[in-house]
């Protein structure tokens, strides 16, 4: 009994040990924390969807997901070859240039209107706190921080570890001008050592003149937040990105919802939409969008173009790696008003005013 209690308590001073990380960021405090209790957003002690929003769907206990998760056979999780990729020089790319490089997942970097984006950036090779357990794809890491120029507006759609990597973070920081998130994520990078000033929190709704041919709107998604074991203590957000005569809805991780309509009313139709399209599952259809979902969000965004993201370098669902691009493929084809894929490769550039650039299916190449 003694040997028990001794383990135990080994084992919870490793654990706490281990959660005192800096990994885990810092939960929002003082005049941050005043400015959320003050959210519409923020109900009951933690911020809420616009609708009902469970974290698992009706019947499911995270029992059972544990086990599917960790002893359920699920085929073709991880491609067999290499994840093809094109390296394209970003050090060197004009400026006047109006362009996409995506990175894999939700990861990618655009130029619009002379200005350069990083939108949620991992390239530390892992999306989770404990060291190798989500590794990312082969062939899905040839670029670092170093490939980057200088970020004029790194945004974050929230704070879970696929899309705020704290490794990459760090790099960046000499590199970012400014971060402009959703609210209580600053606390992070506050804590991180990124400068006050130069971080930007917003609720639903709100609008950040970056300069007079450039605006960004910070709109709902259906998601959830939380580093350790509170959740929900920090918001959640989709952009809107809008220049003069240039409109992107930069979609964050998402399940289908009345927010779609809504966005697309007030700020639509948009050049381009990028869409949460990977990681789903019946088990949690409320907090990822599955490829039908995501055609009928597109319904109402009205996109001339869209960009699936969200797939092709981690594990985080029991989908066949390639299923989430082969859906979305097959029921654009199939629908009503079928609309042109943007399925770069990994670092292929992405022409955004080329309403006419054609990508090939690159995953039917790899086992």
């Amino acid at each position: 009994m003694i040997t028990f209690l001794l383990i135990i308590t080994l084992f919870a001073i490793a654990f706490w040990g281990f959660m005192q990380q800096p990994k885990f960021g810092k939960a929002p405090s003082g005049e941050r924390l005043k400015l959320i209790l003050n959210s519409p957003q923020y109900k009951n002690g933690k911020f809420e969807n616009q609708n009902y929003t469970p974290d698992l769907a009706e019947g499911v206990t995270y029992y059972s997901l544990f086990y599917d998760f960790f002893f359920k056979k699920a085929p073709r999780k991880k491609p067999t070859d290499l994840i093809p990729s094109i390296k394209t020089n970003l050090l060197e790319l004009p400026l006047d240039h109006d362009v996409l490089v995506w990175f894999g997942h939700s990861s990618y970097y655009l130029q619009l209107a002379g200005k350069r984006f990083l939108i949620d950036p991992v390239f530390s090779g892992n999306a989770s706190p404990v060291p190798g357990t989500t590794r990312s794809f082969k062939g899905t890491d040839i670029y670092t921080v170093d490939d980057l120029p200088e970020i004029d507006y790194l945004l974050i759609t929230h704070d879970h570890y696929d899309h705020l990597d704290y490794e990459t973070i760090l790099k960046l920081k000499p590199k970012t001008k400014k971060v402009i998130t959703a609210l209580g994520v600053g606390s992070h990078f506050e804590f991180w050592g990124f400068p006050t000033e130069n971080i930007i929190e917003k609720d639903w709704y709100n609008q950040v003149i970056l300069d007079p041919n450039l605006t960004l709107y910070t709109v709902p998604a259906r998601h959830f937040s939380g580093r350790s074991f509170k959740r929900c203590n920090t918001l959640w957000t989709s952009f809107v990105l809008e220049s003069k005569d240039f409109k992107m809805y930069l979609g964050g991780d998402s399940g289908y919802d009345s927010h779609y309509k809504e966005i697309g009313e007030k700020y639509g139709p948009f050049d381009i939409a990028v869409m949460d399209n990977g990681q789903y599952d019946e088990k949690w259809k409320y907090i990822h969008n599955t490829p039908e979902d995501v055609i009928n969000a597109l319904k109402e965004l009205k996109p001339k173009r869209v960009l699936p993201v969200h797939s092709s370098k981690f594990v985080l669902a029991l989908h066949p790696w390639d299923e989430p691009l082969k859906r979305i493929t097959a029921l654009n084809t199939n629908s009503e008003n079928p609309l042109p894929l943007i399925t770069p490769m990994i670092g292929e550039l992405v022409e955004l005013r080329n309403e006419k650039q054609q990508f090939k299916q690159w995953w039917k190449e790899v086992v």
